[in-house]
């Protein structure tokens, strides 16, 4: 089981496949890794060999922002909307859709279970 970015990838799986389980990185970013060291799409993670791994790990290291340094830029790319008090700010701090998606239904992912309203009455037909 190969490790890059302090993240086991899969065995068995394809290379470019293996790869999209480090965040940040995605099917096209995979992809476009394999092709930029030649390494066959075909290939499986544990057909790899060890100078081929090593590759794969400096090249993601040196060219992209993965896994927790990633989340922290996010992080703190929400945090500095929400200290600025701008609209997308006060919607991440309220828990509602931040990209203009209606709230009246739907919304349920980021608005959490219903919850019920007392003395609301409920419409029957």
């Amino acid at each position: 089981m190969a490790r890059i970015a302090g993240v086991n990838i899969p065995s068995q799986k394809r290379v470019p496949i293996g790869l999209t389980y480090i965040h940040g990185i995605g099917r096209t970013t995979a992809e476009k890794i394999c092709t930029q060291l030649g390494i066959p799409e075909q290939r499986r993670v544990h057909e790899l060999t060890d100078d081929e791994v090593l590759r794969i790990r400096e090249l993601i290291d040196r060219d992209f922002t993965v896994e927790g340094d990633l989340r922290r830029q996010v992080a703190m790319n929400i945090k500095r909307l929400m200290d600025l008090g701008c609209y997308r700010g006060l919607r991440h701090r309220k828990g509602l859709p931040v990209r203009g998606q209606r709230t009246h239904t739907n919304a349920r992912t980021r608005k959490g279970p219903a919850r019920p309203i007392a003395g609301k009455k409920t419409v029957t037909k």
